[in-house]
């Protein structure tokens, strides 16, 4: 079975965020980038698979050169080798169509990432992924067991659990608890240097999609303590205030 991961480069959680250029552009100054977190899920899952099943697992992300160390994390914690898509990642139907192109390409039997990534947040890709390729897509995955041609999943429904069972090649959107998250060790730091990182080039796509400004959220108002026993106050300023009633 050949096992491709998708990985986002995004910004540590704990990084300050701020913009550039009239806001238009994402400064990256002093910001410590991480593989995204449901993409780790992912890749543990994949890593899991490949030793029980032997099978091959390649990382693919879409990203210029300055994401190689992430893609290396990704090696060091169990890929074998990784493809990375010389481009911006600019919205979710560019990335999806290259992810497509690759998966095409390499006729990879379990496409596998993170439900969606923490930058954007748009859960979209993997949908766009599977409707290209014209395979299913199931997310968010909080189980994944292969049994021969077919997989049996478990996902995260609105009140519950839905139970499924879909053929193999499909692509999964993961999620906790798929899987733990694996901390690469020495040797797989060090090996992760020689294994094989090949770099493509972009299909031209327009998605339509024009990016005008970030703007960041509005700071925090003040706090207001209203007395324990002014039940009327509290009413009126969750109404005309808060606007919550």
């Amino acid at each position: 079975m050949k096992i491709l991961v998708c990985i986002t480069h995004v910004p540590d959680t704990t990084s300050k965020i701020n913009f550039k250029d009239n806001n238009t552009r994402f400064d990256i100054s002093g910001v410590q980038f991480i593989i995204g977190p449901y993409d780790d899920y992912a890749l543990a899952r994949a890593v899991e698979l490949k030793e029980s099943t032997g099978s091959t697992l390649t990382v693919l992300n879409v990203g210029l050169a300055d994401t190689e160390p992430t893609i290396r994390k990704a090696l060091a914690i169990g890929a074998d080798d990784a493809i990375r898509v010389n481009a911006e990642p600019v919205d979710s139907f560019f990335v999806a169509t290259q992810i497509a192109e690759q998966a095409k390409a390499g006729g990879y039997d379990l496409i596998l990432m993170g439900r969606e990534s923490i930058d954007y947040n748009s859960g979209v890709v993997h949908g766009i992924v599977g409707e290209l390729l014209g395979i299913p897509s199931v997310s968010p995955v909080m189980k994944l067991d292969i049994e021969g041609t077919r997989a049996k999943v478990t996902r995260e429904i609105e009140g519950g659990k839905e139970f499924l069972e879909v053929g193999i090649p499909f692509v999964a959107g993961c999620q906790e608890p798929i899987a733990e998250w694996k901390i690469p060790n020495m040797r797989g730091i060090m090996s992760a240097r020689t294994k094989p990182l090949k770099v493509v080039e972009a299909k031209n796509v327009d998605s339509g999609v024009k990016l005008k400004k970030f703007e960041l959220p509005p700071a925090k108002g003040a706090v207001k303590m209203i007395p324990a026993d002014n039940v009327g106050e509290l009413v009126t300023l969750l109404k005309t205030e808060a606007r919550v009633l």
